[in-house]
């Protein structure tokens, strides 16, 4: 790439692009986090809690219970008799024992239960329906069986009222079965009278019908009218056919009389004619004769004129023998004209009386129909009341006390009933208190958050190392580089088919590999490292992407552009006598300010040098983008790392000339609000973005097999460590991440 090209930042084809549009709706794994993040706050409540709970259980005053139970549907002689009966109350499946929720609701209402608190006031003033209605359960644990308890904390009230709640019920059995028989007698003989009525009037318009129409059965003079509308049509269709016929003959008949040649007459329907057949026989003798004389005689000869004589007078013959047949074939066709017609006149009067008795079958069906269903209803009332009259004679009650009623004894599910309420409403409260906490804090956590907050790619996912925190920023890179070149050679020497990992180092190579595809067309030469907020690990992040892409191979350039607070050669164990800034402020050559990285060949590091007293102009000038031009043109990739987004500009001015920014996100540090207001601002600088890496993660199920650190005295330290914190002590800084 020339500095040409450089001059300008190139668009990426795949760059990010921000999406203002939000997912709603609840988010079970943010929830469950939430739960796992503050689960020492919420087993300390539901601790509390459950304590409490107990506590009130065993200071309150004990409960005592008792309880008996009810057969709802007994076997009795008396119910055997009257279940024989058909339609009994006893014998009807609808008309069981069985007891349902209403029911219930009836027992425990103040008609059967405040005439036992009426009872009971001579020994319990105080005792009123509400009290015994709240301590009195009533179920149906199985079929046709009522349990009821009585809870109370005394035990003698107890029993007084249970006594009287089953005499109460037994008595509100036989007065309930008693009730609903008196009813439905009521309600039988209320409608007798008028389905009586209903069949009489019913039968009167059957009878009106019948004698209007002079039948007794429509249906059965409907089929007799069908039979005879079918003969006169087959009797007409057959007289139709002979019409037909003997006109076709008539018209023939009448063509070949016309004609005068023997032949002609020959080939008529006039052959099956005797009489005709013989006159022209003779006719056709004669001319035969005459044919034969011609030969001897002549045309006057005496013998011919014979023999025309003789022909002549056959031919009248056979002319009115014709013109008979003629008149007899007319004649034939007018008889069966009029029998067509008289066929025709009785099918028109019989199909009349058809459409007339099909109103009437109509009619005489509906009215059947209805007398048919008003005679079930009387049959069946009639039934109902000798039924029902049965049932009333019935005077044992309907219900049976199955378990008499036991002692009074001190109730052990209210313990057991506190510990558990007192352990799910501490645990709801402590979820409540953990979402609302979580909520407060507003802290982001895991790289789906991220992800979907930002709308950028998600390039990469940086795990949690705790073991590196025993090492310095640059010690800790030179252990990575270590022991990364020692895998590579157990790999080369194919010493274990399956090697061993390093999750935090592995994921700067897959990060490194995200950004390089994000070039294909125009190759990513230059990038700027930032975050929100400080403390976030972008330096962290700055650093070993630098080293993953060296040891991939390509000649990396890390440049410290954090004047403000500068970091970078502490954790590349380089000097930071000359950097950034002389080369900026002075006209010194780049080649002393670049220095090579100990621990990597292939990386070279630029630092802040002495620090300026206006940092955003040194980064803001000329020079500073003739600068950036020439290291985007001399290396592989160069690695800015920027101040933070919030609250300076550095980030924004050195994205401008570079091919984009790659946003650091540390994950239980930051909140969503910072976040979203650093893209804001970057939304409103127009800076292009490559994506987001998460920092911090605490889960492995991105990466394989890890490999433990060991402690530091196992790792080679370079001889320009010692120099470097020589360095350190000289010039103390406080790292950034």
């Amino acid at each position: 790439m020339n500095l040409a090209q450089s001059s300008q930042p190139l668009p990426l084809p795949n760059s990010a692009q921000f999406n203002e549009e939000d997912e709603g709706g609840l988010d079970l794994g943010q929830v469950l986090g939430a739960i796992n993040r503050s689960k020492f706050l919420i087993a300390g409540i539901t601790t509390v809690i459950a304590c409490a709970a107990l506590i009130k259980a065993h200071t309150e005053t004990p409960v005592y219970q008792a309880s008996f139970e009810i057969l709802t549907e007994p076997v009795t002689v008396e119910t055997e008799v009257i279940s024989s009966v058909p339609e009994t109350l006893s014998n009807r499946q609808e008309a069981t024992g069985t007891v349902d929720e209403t029911k219930i609701k009836v027992l425990q209402s103040p008609r059967v239960l405040e005439p036992i608190a009426e009872k009971l006031k001579s020994k319990y003033p105080d005792i009123s329906y509400g009290q015994i209605n709240s301590g009195l359960s009533i179920k149906t644990n199985e079929p046709n069986i009522l349990a009821i308890s009585y809870s109370d904390p005394n035990p003698e009230l107890i029993q007084d009222v249970l006594d009287l709640v089953s005499e109460a019920f037994l008595k509100y059995s036989l007065d309930e079965r008693q009730a609903d028989v008196r009813r439905g007698i009521k309600f039988v003989d209320e409608q007798l009278p008028t389905l009586r009525k209903r069949v009489d009037s019913l039968q009167e318009d059957l009878q009106k019908i019948r004698q209007k129409n002079n039948l007794v059965n429509p249906e059965t003079k409907g089929q007799k009218l069908s039979e005879q509308i079918s003969i006169f049509e087959q009797e007409l269709i057959n007289n139709q056919l002979q019409l037909d016929e003997a006109r076709a003959l008539y018209t023939q008949l009448q063509r070949e009389l016309r004609q005068q040649s023997a032949e002609s007459a020959v080939a008529s329907t006039l052959s099956e004619n005797s009489r005709y057949q013989n006159i022209l026989a003779q006719l056709q003798e004669i001319d035969t004769q005459i044919a034969q004389q011609s030969v001897l005689f002549l045309e006057n000869s005496l013998e011919m004129r014979v023999l025309e004589e003789q022909r002549q007078r056959l031919l009248p013959l056979l002319r009115r023998e014709g013109e008979r047949v003629s008149r007899e074939a007319a004649v034939h066709i007018r008889e069966l004209e009029v029998r067509n017609q008289a066929l025709s006149q009785s099918l028109e009067r019989l199909n009349q009386e058809v459409k007339q008795l099909s109103a009437v079958i109509r009619d005489y069906t509906d009215i059947q129909r209805e007398l048919q269903i008003a005679t079930d209803n009387l049959n069946q009332f009639l039934t109902t009341r000798e039924a029902l009259r049965i049932d009333a004679a019935q005077k044992q009650t309907p219900w049976e006390l199955l378990v008499p009623i036991s002692e009074p004894k001190a109730s052990v599910t209210s313990l057991k009933n506190n510990l558990v309420l007192g352990t799910i409403l501490g645990l709801l409260l402590g979820v409540g208190a953990a979402l609302v906490v979580d909520q407060l804090r507003n802290v982001i956590h895991t790289p789906k958050q991220v992800k979907e907050i930002t709308r950028l790619p998600l390039l990469g996912v940086i795990p949690f190392e705790k073991e590196l925190g025993e090492f310095s920023p640059a010690e800790a890179s030179i252990v990575i580089v270590q022991l990364t070149s020692d895998n590579s050679e157990l790999r080369n020497g194919h010493q274990s088919p399956q090697y061993n990992t390093i999750p935090f180092f592995e994921s700067f190579r897959s990060l490194n590999t995200n950004i390089r595809l994000l070039g294909i067309d125009n190759p990513i030469r230059s990038l700027v490292i930032s975050s929100a907020m400080p403390k976030e690990g972008k330096s962290t992040v700055a650093v070993h992407l630098a080293q993953a892409a060296a040891t991939m191979g390509q000649r990396v350039l890390i440049v410290d552009t954090d004047l403000r607070n500068p970091s970078l050669h502490q954790r590349t164990a380089v000097m930071n006598m000359y950097g950034l800034a002389e080369v900026i402020s002075t006209d010194s050559g780049l080649e002393n300010a670049i220095q090579q990285s100990p621990v990597e060949e292939n990386l070279f590091v630029l630092t802040t040098g002495q620090t300026p007293l206006d940092s955003i102009r040194l980064l803001a000038s000329q020079k500073m983008q003739d600068l950036m031009e020439k290291l985007q043109a001399a290396f592989d990739l160069v690695i800015y790392d920027a101040p933070t987004l919030l609250g300076f500009a550095d980030a924004s001015l050195l994205a401008a000339h570079a091919n984009g920014i790659l946003l650091v996100a540390g994950l239980g540090k930051l909140k969503r609000s910072l976040l979203e207001q650093a893209l804001d601002e970057i939304k409103v600088s127009g800076t292009p973005v490559l994506g987001v890496v998460a920092n911090g993660t605490g889960t492995r199920r991105f990466f394989g097999n890890s490999e433990k650190l060991l402690p530091t005295s196992q790792y080679k330290m370079p001889n320009s460590l010692n120099l470097y914190q020589r360095e350190k002590e000289n010039h103390p800084v406080t790292p950034e991440s």
